[in-house]
Parts: C-alpha cells; sequence; structure tokens
C-alpha cells in the first residue's frame, strides 16, 4: 500500500505541474502580415519614408526598419535602418548619407520569430543637392565618400561678407597684385556660366571666397578626395566630365562616376597670360605653402603667399 499510495502522489503532483504550452502564431510565409511602403519625401541626401504594417495584431516585432542599394533587391545585409519595438501599424524613418542624383531601390523589412519579412521593392532618386553664394548663383552639390563638393566651378564677384573683389582684367596689373582679384577667361563674359571665375591666391587666402557655410577645400581634402576615387592615376577620369564637348579629344578614360562633372576652364598664370583651356583644369586649395625655384645654381628665389593647386588635364 505504501508504494501505491506514493505512485499516486506523484501523479498528483505531476499533474499539479504540468502546463500546455501556448502556440505563438506562425509567420505566414505566403505574405499574411504585409508591408507597404510610401515616400513622404526624398532629396539630395535623404529620403523619408513610411511602411504601413497589415495582419500585425497577434505578432510580436522584434526589429523593423529600411534596407537599400543601388543594385536592386535590397536585404538587411545592405544598408539599413534598425528600429526595435514596433508600437502601431506603421512606422516612418528617414534615411540618410544618400548619393544626390542617384537611384535607390529600397524595401521595408520587419523580423517576426527570427524570420524577416519584406515589403515590395520601391524605386527612388534623390535629388541634386545645392548651395547658393551671396551673388545668387546656385550650384549643383555632390556626395563623394564623405566629403560634400560643389559640382559646378565658383563665379561669385563678392566676398560672402558683401565686399566686391575687384575684376582685374589688365595682365600686368594681374601679375604686380598682391591682395584679392578675379576675372574671367580671357577677360570674357561669355565663360562665366560655363567654366566659372579665375581667382587669384589672394582672393583665396581671405578665407570669405566659398559660400557661406563652406570652403575652399584643403590640399588634405583633396588628398581624402583621390584616395578614396582609388588614388591620382585613376581619381581625375572619375572626377571629369565625358565627352568631347569641353575637353579636348581623345579624353581618355574620363568617367564622370562622381558627378563632379570637372571641367578644362584653363587658369591665368602669375604673368597675367591665359591658358590651358579645353586641356586643363586648375583648382586652389586652401593650404598655402612656401617653395623654392633655382634660377641659377646658388641663387635662389623664394615665392610665398601661393596655395596648392590641384590639376586635370
Amino acid at each position: 500500500m505504501k508504494n501505491k499510495t506514493l505512485i499516486v502522489l506523484l501523479f498528483a503532483a505531476a499533474a499539479l505541474t504540468t502546463c500546455k504550452r501556448e502556440e505563438l502564431p506562425k509567420v505566414d510565409a505566403n505574405g499574411k502580415v504585409e508591408l507597404t511602403v510610401t515616400q513622404n519625401s526624398v532629396n539630395g541626401n535623404s529620403a523619408m519614408l513610411t511602411c504601413n504594417v497589415s495582419n500585425i495584431e497577434n505578432y510580436k516585432v522584434s526589429q523593423h526598419g529600411f534596407c537599400w542599394n543601388t543594385t536592386g533587391n535590397p536585404t538587411t545585409s545592405n544598408a539599413k535602418t534598425e528600429l526595435w519595438t514596433l508600437g502601431g501599424v506603421r512606422f516612418s524613418q528617414t534615411i540618410e548619407n544618400l548619393i544626390p542624383a542617384t537611384t535607390y531601390y529600397v524595401k521595408a523589412y520587419i523580423v517576426i520569430q527570427n524570420v524577416t519579412i519584406y515589403s515590395k521593392q520601391t524605386k527612388i532618386t534623390t535629388t541634386n543637392g545645392t548651395v547658393t553664394d551671396i551673388d545668387g548663383n546656385t550650384y549643383i552639390t555632390v556626395t563623394i565618400g564623405n566629403q560634400v563638393w560643389m559640382a559646378e566651378n565658383l563665379k561669385t564677384t563678392h566676398y560672402n561678407d558683401g565686399t566686391a573683389i575687384p575684376n582685374v582684367t589688365d595682365g600686368n596689373e594681374w601679375a604686380a597684385l598682391t591682395t584679392g582679384a578675379y576675372c574671367w577667361y580671357s577677360n570674357a563674359t561669355a565663360y562665366k556660366d560655363t567654366y566659372g571665375a579665375l581667382y587669384n591666391w589672394y582672393a583665396v587666402n581671405t578665407g570669405k571666397l566659398a559660400p557661406t557655410g563652406w570652403h575652399v577645400a584643403t590640399d588634405a581634402e583633396w588628398t581624402t578626395l583621390t584616395t578614396y576615387l582609388g588614388g591620382e592615376s585613376v581619381a581625375g577620369g572619375k572626377l571629369k566630365e565625358t565627352d568631347t564637348t569641353h575637353w579636348a579629344s581623345p579624353n581618355t578614360g574620363a568617367t564622370n562616376e562622381t558627378g563632379f562633372t570637372a571641367l578644362p576652364g584653363g587658369y591665368r598664370g602669375r604673368g597675367g597670360a591665359f591658358g590651358g583651356i579645353g586641356g586643363y583644369g586648375y583648382w586652389w586649395s586652401a593650404t598655402e605653402f612656401e617653395y623654392l625655384l633655382r634660377l641659377v645654381p646658388g641663387h635662389v628665389l623664394r615665392l610665398q603667399h601661393h596655395g596648392t593647386q590641384v590639376q586635370l588635364r
């Protein structure tokens, strides 16, 4: 009897502690849970998106967000945002650090029970970024790596504090300058819209030439750009406008894959002469340096107050 009683008690204890596991709704592989993406706004570097989620009431979402790429059919292994608890049947978010004038493919996603559900793919195209100088000239901007560049040459005739920049046309006067000045190539305003203005180093060195909130790039920033593009031997082609509308034929290797659209605006030398249009483009950096020019053995002319330049040809 004692043994039988013990057995009964054990079974009773088992009955008291046994419970049935509540089954969670299974994620329907055929897409009962549906995600629909709408575009709220798209600009040069970002897009505001909203996702509406249907048939989600019985599920617990552990993660959600948007993913995107430029090739199509994005997944969470591509660029993505990450949000956690879903507090409702829709979510909105801004995706950032996009490249202007670029087409992206975007999906919303949610994660339920370690299963990732995607929306249908939607396509967005970012606009060109812009910046406006004190004269009211508006320029397209492009993002290359982590840097934002103007994709057109500057053509302001005023510093960003409103002070007029002298327009010096005479070659001898240009050669003798020790203060800021600008001119148009060959002193012809017909070159303004396409190539912008030519500035001397003294105008650059004021620190007031670029639009407010911008600056003339330093030598180090140019180096960051060329390094990002694979080095100086290939960066030029990725920056140059394609075809031979402005560049002399054959313009070999020019892809303009960055959207920088570098043009061969030529130069005005320290002696006041113009040259190089169609074949060369020069851009100032804000980095000042001293260099030595050997005229004859034992005689050195020290030239100061000149900045480094970037040359494309």
